[in-house]
């Protein structure tokens, strides 16, 4: 006999579509007398479906699948939910490309800022020990000296601690307005003139800062310099720019109209100088559209030359701005110049010099005694004044990596070509006119004396403003014999000692090679 127990109810997937019967083999017992075997079905009870065969499954009658969700009709707008999941989904994958896009669009504008500010391999020189000598331990030990100089900056030491020391007070505001250097602003006046410190106000940026356009409640249009405190670096630019000129007035020199210092927030506030600087002129697009003419450059030359000679010859104690470089050179609607960014400045007393355990500076404008030793003197300013003439005249940057190896260095290759003789090859072609063969020649002897590796025999800033200003410089008639005993002008010839040049003015000595350059 054979049992079989049937399950109509229980679907086990694809594989087993048919009734299950579950066979049982007969037993080995004599067959009954009954003349047919019975069959035996056992019906189970009816239990929640499963389909094996899909993606769905239910605790009980009537559920639903997540596809069932998804296509249900939601209250919004009556979309399904599959729908608004999408929907969801795309706004979110808006939403960060465009984060990413004006991420990308910021940053390549700040990249701008500083190349505008910093084009020519611009960079902090790093530290330099001095052989054989001590130089400060810190910034204030540096003021410190140069406040023992001379009293009144003594005077303005003393202000200033006090000032920094109570900044949220009126009474700093008092002190400080008292002395004669400028406004006190606080930071709700400096945040109202800039719109919040808006990006859209940015005109500069550079390694100690950022600078601002803003306008006054007076509608007065300004500068306004927010230093970056890294490592305390603000309270020290700070500091030194209002000690150098916050007492200065001269037409070359960018006036520094007051101040702000609440908090750890150091900011400064400038004359607003409209016309961009000298760099953008020279390398931008500026000069690409309208270049400088000869007689421009030469303003500017003129007029740098009398602010340096300010700085040297007219204070006391002397600053030396240790910064000299295109970017720092700002212009006005009538080409008047501007030195600007004193926070590399130095005092120093009468015949005194600086040696700096970390020299500072921009790359390519930095005098070479400076760069070895850290030994700092005006003639430092009169080489970086050198190199930036000679960026005037050739339109050149100071450092070229793209030029070829000969003409990477302005300097090296500006000699080499004087040297030999082809004076008129240093000519920014974007010049037009052409200057006069005696005013090119009067300027590239001024470039040369102020390169000279000798530093003492550097001319003075107020000396090289009257040789440019002026017609007097000693040149050799053309009609005059070589031999006769009169001032002449040098140059090296091509077998002169490398490295170094004979003044170019000199008495009669020169080399016959040397005489006839000039002819």
């Amino acid at each position: 006999m054979q049992f079989s127990l049937t399950d109509t109810t229980t679907h086990l997937g694809p594989q087993a579509r048919q009734k299950d019967t579950v066979a049982f083999p007969a037993m080995h017992n004599p067959p009954l007398s009954h003349p047919r075997s019975p069959t035996v079905s056992i019906r189970r009870a009816q239990p929640p479906w499963i389909e094996l065969d899909s993606d769905r499954y239910s605790a009980g009658m009537g559920g639903q699948g997540a596809g069932g969700i998804l296509t249900e009709k939601t209250a919004v707008l009556g979309l399904r939910l599959y729908v608004l999941i999408g929907i969801a989904a795309a706004a979110l994958l808006t939403g960060g490309v465009a984060a990413l896009l004006l991420f990308l669009r910021s940053t390549n504008r700040r990249n701008k800022l500083a190349l505008l500010r910093d084009s020519s391999s611009s960079m902090e020189i790093g530290g330099i020990e001095s052989g054989g000598c001590k130089g400060p331990k810190g910034f204030g030990d540096d003021e410190k000296k140069a406040a023992e100089v001379d009293q009144e900056v003594g005077k303005g030491e003393l202000l200033w601690r006090a000032a920094a020391e109570s900044s949220r007070s009126a009474a700093a505001a008092a002190i400080l307005g008292h002395i004669g250097w400028g406004r006190w602003y606080t930071l709700a006046e400096m945040e109202e003139a800039t719109g919040g410190f808006c990006e859209k106000n940015v005109v500069g940026e550079g390694g100690y800062g950022v600078v601002y356009r803003g306008i006054l409640p007076d509608l007065t249009v300004v500068a306004v310099k927010n230093l970056l405190n890294k490592k305390g670096q603000a309270e020290k630019e700070f500091k030194v720019e209002v000690e150098a000129i916050g007492k200065v007035r001269h037409k070359n020199l960018v006036g520094l109209l007051g101040y702000c210092a609440e908090g750890p927030k150091r900011i400064l506030v400038y004359e607003y100088v409209d016309n961009g600087n000298l760099e953008q002129w020279l390398h931008g697009e500026l000069g690409l559209i309208n270049p400088l003419t000869w007689d421009i450059r030469m303003k500017i030359a003129i007029g740098t030359a009398k602010g340096l000679a300010y700085l040297h010859e007219g204070l006391e104690p002397k600053v030396v701005h240790r910064d000299i470089k295109s970017s720092n050179i700002l212009l006005d609607r009538q080409w008047n110049p501007k030195i600007s960014d004193f926070g590399l400045a130095k005092l120093l007393g009468p015949g005194s010099t600086f040696v700096a355990t970390r020299v500072m500076g921009t790359f390519g404008y930095v005098a070479p005694e400076y760069a070895s030793t850290g030994l700092l003197h005006e003639s430092s300013d009169v080489y970086s004044y050198g190199v930036l003439l000679m960026e005037i005249i050739s339109g050149r940057s100071p450092v070229d990596y793209r030029r070829a190896s000969g003409e990477v260095n302005l300097v090296e290759w500006f000699r080499s070509v004087v040297g030999s003789k082809h004076v008129e090859d240093v000519l920014d072609p974007l010049i037009v006119p052409r200057p006069s063969s005696r005013a090119l020649k009067r300027t590239l002897l001024v470039c040369l004396r102020c390169v000279d590796p000798d530093a003492q025999k550097r001319p003075k800033m107020g000396q090289i403003a009257h040789m440019l200003e002026g017609d007097e410089f000693p040149f050799r008639s053309e009609h005059r014999p070589a031999k006769e005993d009169s001032t002449i002008v040098c140059l090296p010839s091509a077998s002169s000692a490398p490295g170094r040049l004979p003044l170019l003015v000199e008495k009669v000595g020169c080399a016959a090679s040397e005489k006839s350059v000039w002819r």
